[in-house]
């Protein structure tokens, strides 16, 4: 897939009718997610100093999707990260996340795609996988994405021709499917993104869109991890290994589901920080 500018202008014209479907989350939630409380003492807080930052909407074909953007407040135009969030949607981390991204230079921007299907920060975990994650699907969230780049690039302060996604626990599945839909990308980077998943009927997962997988990805996994096995893991490497791709996945041995969420007990510093030093080196290396 390529994004074609000029041909997708017409999703961010004024008069574009957006009544067709009801979305159901409108902005984006200050906080933390209700599912994930009390948040851990070690959570991790970034200033807005030098930045801009705050909810965007971006439009989509059937609505208008809510966003946390975060930039260097001068200079620009900055190479853009698309930030995919976890179960828990635009929470706190996610837009601490695109603030990091922010201080180092990048336009960052992570859009709820469960906005048309109800608002997670309020919702025990069970609803959310019962309730939301699984009406979602893989079409739906790639014109998401795919308009999010046209929203970025329309701004004037994003170079999308250096363009990267990133994303964690469900964001982090998404990421490989975003990476098989976007020849655009020039990197990707999964932290403990499910490989056996399956967004909507017809879909395929990420062991099964290995061949497709043109962007080079890196992916971050726990060798603890419960819900992906380290078999899962090893026939990823070997699928893509197979289909000659660029790209790497990374396993922390001491590390389970979700290190880098510095708001849960599950948090491993170390292997955290190696992972977020990983990621903006695998940036660097391919243009993004």
């Amino acid at each position: 897939m390529k994004v074609d500018l000029e041909q997708d202008l017409d999703i961010l014209l004024p008069e574009k009718d957006f009544g067709r479907r009801n979305f159901l989350v409108t902005s984006i939630t200050a906080g933390f997610a209700l599912a994930i409380r009390p948040v851990a003492a070690q959570t991790i807080t970034t200033s807005t100093e030098g930045l801009i930052a705050g909810e965007v909407k971006v439009p989509v074909k059937d609505g208008s999707v809510p966003a946390y953007r975060a930039m260097p407040a001068t200079g620009g135009p900055f190479p853009t990260v698309l930030v995919v969030h976890e179960a828990f949607a635009v929470h706190e981390h996610i837009q601490d996340i695109c603030r990091r991204l922010a201080k180092v230079g990048y336009y960052a921007l992570a859009p709820d795609l469960f906005a048309r299907y109800g608002d997670v920060s309020k919702m025990p975990i069970a609803d959310i996988v019962q309730n939301v994650m699984s009406k979602v699907t893989a079409p739906e969230m790639m014109g998401d994405l795919d308009a999010c780049v046209v929203y970025a690039k329309v701004s004037g302060k994003a170079d999308t021709s250096r363009l990267a996604i990133t994303g964690f626990c469900f964001g982090g599945g998404v990421v490989w499917q975003y990476a098989a839909h976007n020849r655009d990308v020039k990197a990707a980077v999964a932290w403990y993104g499910q490989l056996a998943r399956k967004f909507g009927p017809g879909s395929k997962n990420a062991l099964e869109l290995a061949p497709d997988v043109a962007v080079p990805v890196l992916g971050l996994y726990g060798g603890k991890d419960q819900g992906i096995p380290l078999e899962q893991i090893e026939k990823m490497r070997a699928e893509l290994r197979a289909a000659n791709k660029p790209s790497e996945i990374v396993v922390y041995p001491d590390a389970g589901h979700a290190f880098n969420a510095d708001y849960r007990p599950e948090y491993r510093k170390e292997a955290a920080e190696d992972g977020w030093k990983r990621m903006l080196e695998w940036f660097k290396k391919y243009g993004a």
